[in-house]
């Protein structure tokens, strides 16, 4: 049922749940979410890891040795100060390996453009001011609202995810209720 990660230094949201040693336990239902990506968001997101692996872990290595090398552990800050990055990178490189362990590929021309799922490019329009936009609803991590791209964990990405060219799609959002009309559906 649960997962165990050690890290060097405990995150700080944890200090009251984890020991010194730095030991989560992680609900493995949170671990096994599957999530859908492109081409080009499986490899934005291994191009980081890789990054974060290969460039971030030994600067915060040598951060360490540098701080340690400054004499008494017990009163020194920069120390302390690398030892806490340690852990935050750590902790990121956690996620980004469960992210793309639980990443699947998509090939978008196997997919239904009838109705709304992860990849679609949708066309709406606003039925109270009559604004129409596009967004093309993607995986959390690939989400970006200037490019036109939101998560289908969205509320929008929520609302439109099932619906077809013509149906109405009632969406809760911070100011009440709006109502979008779906009219048109690509893949790119």
């Amino acid at each position: 049922m649960y997962g165990i990660f050690l890290f060097p230094t405990a995150h700080p949201g944890f200090r009251k749940k984890a020991s010194c040693s730095g030991i989560f336990f992680l609900n493995k239902s949170i671990m096994s979410k599957v999530s859908y990506y492109t081409a080009e968001g499986l490899k934005k997101l291994r191009d980081e890891l890789d990054r974060l692996r290969d460039v971030e872990r030994p600067k915060a290595s040598q951060a360490i040795a540098d701080a340690r090398d400054k004499g008494d552990l017990s009163e020194n800050a920069e120390y302390d100060a690398a030892k806490e990055a340690q852990g935050l990178l750590e902790l990121r490189i956690a996620k980004l390996e469960e992210t793309l362990a639980g990443a699947r590929l998509i090939d978008e021309s196997q997919l239904d453009t009838s109705k709304v799922l992860v990849h679609s490019t949708v066309k709406i329009k606003n039925t109270v001011n009559n604004m129409e936009m596009t967004y093309k609803l993607v995986a959390q991590s690939e989400a970006d609202l200037k490019s036109g791209k939101i998560s289908v964990d969205s509320p929008i990405g929520k609302g439109l995810l099932g619906k077809k060219v013509g149906e109405m799609a009632a969406i809760q959002v911070p100011n009440g209720v709006v109502n979008f009309e779906i009219i048109h559906i690509t893949r790119d």
